[in-house]
C-alpha cells in the first residue's frame, strides 16, 4: 500500500465538474493499493497517516500530528504504475476495484475522511501548504 501525504490549507475534488469534497487545513492522500494489500496493511498505514508529526508547534517546527485538521482522500491506483520498461505504465501490481474498494473505504473511515468517488476520473485542486509531501510505503 502505497501513500502520498500532503499537507495542505485546502484541497477539493471533483467529477465531472461537481465538488464531491472539500476541506480545510489537513491532509490530501493519494491512496493507491497493490494486490495482496489487506485489512491490516490498511489500518496501519491510516494509523501512521493520523500519527505523522506534520504541522507545526507553537515554536514552528514540524511536532504536531493531524489532530482536528481534516482528511481528503482519493483513490490513485496509479501510485502502482511501473514504467522501467517503454513508456507506457504497466499496472499489473494494482489491486483489482473488487480488492481496493473495501481498502479504500476501511483506510477513509478510519480516518474519518471526505472522499472523492472511488474508480471515477477526478480533478483535484490543492493548496499545499509549506509544501509538505511525503511517500508512504508498507
Amino acid at each position: 500500500m502505497r501513500a502520498v501525504v500532503q499537507r495542505v490549507s485546502r484541497a477539493t475534488v471533483r467529477v465531472d465538474g461537481d465538488e464531491m469534497a472539500t476541506i480545510g487545513p489537513g491532509l490530501l492522500v493519494l491512496l493507491g493499493i497493490r494486490d495482496g494489500d489487506g485489512e491490516s496493511e490498511a489500518d496501519r498505514l491510516a494509523d501512521k497517516v493520523r500519527t505523522l508529526r506534520l504541522f507545526d508547534d507553537a515554536e514552528g517546527r514540524m511536532n504536531e500530528a493531524l489532530g482536528e485538521r481534516e482528511v481528503l482522500c482519493v483513490s490513485q491506483f496509479t501510485l502502482y504504475g511501473d514504467a522501467r520498461k517503454g513508456n507506457r505504465p504497466s499496472y499489473v501490481a494494482a489491486a483489482r476495484p473488487e480488492t481496493a474498494r473495501p481498502l479504500y473505504e476501511r483506510f477513509c473511515a478510519r480516518l474519518d475522511a471526505a472522499t472523492g468517488v472511488f474508480g471515477a476520473r477526478m480533478e483535484v485542486e490543492l493548496t499545499n501548504d509549506g509544501p509538505v509531501t511525503l511517500l508512504l510505503e508498507l
